[in-house]
């Protein structure tokens, strides 16, 4: 093992006292690839210093200077009731004290599947997995080993996780750093799967017609967050059900990231209720659904469910093998179990008003400064799209990524110095929690003229 260099050695010493977010960054730089564990944590399309985080609490977070900021970004979704909610703590410190792994079955895993199918009866099997890509990934190899076909179609800007073959044409960090897909990822992984334009069904019509006899299956983010905003149009989802029955593929539904946030049920209940079926029940039902985030309430767990047909392929029933160490783990179960019990309908109320305030403010910000700009929501999710190329509304990721990025830069930089935390970057969606209070939100509506008026004066 080679020494560290002069300059290595000297910049770790330097680094190793975290008293503020610059000097955080490089120590964590001399560790940590890009001194940081997921790439968009990285500021690397906003630039600057990222923030490091040392503690929580209902819609604020606190940084190693000891500042607090109204958080938008809570932990990327997980966070509906607002960070460290007593309840979910407490759960979380009585499963631990009882032991933090078993690698054997627990009742409460059962009681989280349980919890998870009475909000989605379709769910009828769950399987608990660690982390949204291990979902999808375990989803894709489903569907595969129960239709005995190798392709999988995905869309442009829909982000799966980090799975090899649905990383072409990704949106989130892929698309925050301009890559094609990922160095590593094989050409025959890449060839094993079809990339459409969202919100296409033609398209998806005409790959089915071409190659029908060989697609296991269509993934889709229920309501895509990861190229910014961009609802599925009405009757999208329901025409993919009706093209994968019709040839005998599966549809997996990705709701790591909207589902139990922008409702009970997740979009897939959300737009059912918004249109059912004329007989009354849901006008579409995917084979499988994953989930993630609010499932495990800030703690690594996530899911996927669906038919017992389909799900009972998977070891130890079926062919399909999926196996875990630490799936199902107690103390991630416990925060999963609190958070959903505690997920009432005043919560989503709550984040739906606080959502809607926030956009509308948003928007009337940018307006009165003059920026081209579209806000788009899902639900209690929203963001912005900014330039003349979007104004009409964003429906796909070509027009997500012909927007004047370089405003983003200058809003979320001056948010930050206003005491807001949103996501670094343009392409995610902003989140709110239940517990942002008149005081979170005073915060936020404070600094969005002053971002606005940054945004609008800010160049390429």
């Amino acid at each position: 093992m080679t020494e560290p260099t002069a300059a290595l050695a000297a910049a770790t010493a330097a680094a190793m006292s975290s008293s503020d977010n610059h000097s955080a960054f490089t120590r964590a730089q001399a560790v940590l690839p890009g001194g940081v564990n997921s790439p968009v944590r990285a500021y690397g399309s906003v630039g600057g210093d990222p923030r490091f985080l040392v503690s929580a609490s209902g819609p604020w977070v606190t940084d190693v200077e000891g500042r607090d900021y109204a958080d938008l970004v809570c932990s990327w979704g997980p966070a509906l009731l607002g960070h460290a909610h007593p309840e979910v703590v407490a759960a979380v410190q009585e499963a631990a004290a009882r032991g933090l792994s078993f690698g054997a079955p627990t009742v409460a895993e059962a009681e989280l599947g349980e919890e998870i199918r009475r909000r989605v009866p379709a769910a009828e099997r769950v399987r608990l997995v660690s982390t949204g890509t291990e979902a999808t990934m375990t989803a894709v190899r489903l569907a595969r080993g129960y239709t005995g076909r190798a392709l999988i179609i995905k869309f442009a800007g829909c982000y799966h996780g980090h799975v090899d073959s649905l990383l072409a044409e990704a949106g989130s960090g892929v698309a925050t750093l301009a890559l094609p897909g990922s160095a590593g990822v094989t050409a025959a992984s890449a060839a094993e799967t079809l990339v459409l334009p969202y919100n296409d069904l033609a398209a998806v019509e005409e790959a089915f017609a071409a190659r029908g006899h060989e697609i296991a299956a269509v993934i889709t983010e229920a309501s895509p967050a990861n190229m910014g905003v961009v609802p599925p149009e009405p009757g999208f989802n329901e025409g993919l059900r009706r093209i994968t029955s019709e040839h005998g593929a599966l549809m997996i539904m990705d709701e790591v990231l909207t589902g139990f946030r922008v409702g009970p049920s997740g979009w897939w209940g959300y737009e059912n209720s918004i249109a059912p079926s004329l007989a009354g029940g849901p006008a579409y039902t995917p084979d499988i659904f994953t989930f993630g985030k609010v499932v495990g309430g800030g703690m690594p767990i996530a899911a996927l469910g669906g038919s017992a047909a389909v799900m009972d392929h998977l070891a130890p029933t079926g062919p399909v093998y999926q196996a875990g160490t630490l799936s199902g783990n107690p103390v991630a179960v416990a925060a999963g179990l609190a958070t959903l019990r505690l997920a009432d309908d005043a919560v989503y109320a709550r984040v739906e008003e606080v959502s809607s305030i926030l956009a509308r403010a948003l928007g009337e910000a940018l307006a009165a400064e003059g920026v081209p700009h579209v806000i788009q929501r899902a639900g209690s999710l929203f963001s912005a799209f900014y330039g003349p190329t979007v104004v009409d509304g964003v429906r796909d990721y070509a027009t997500a990524q012909s927007q004047e990025t370089f405003r983003y830069r200058a809003l979320f930089h001056a948010m930050l110095d206003a005491g807001v935390n949103l996501p670094p970057s343009v392409f995610e969606a902003w989140f709110v929690s239940a517990a942002h209070d008149d005081a979170a939100i005073d915060r936020i509506l404070a600094a969005l003229p002053g971002a606005a008026r940054a945004a609008a004066e800010a160049k390429a």
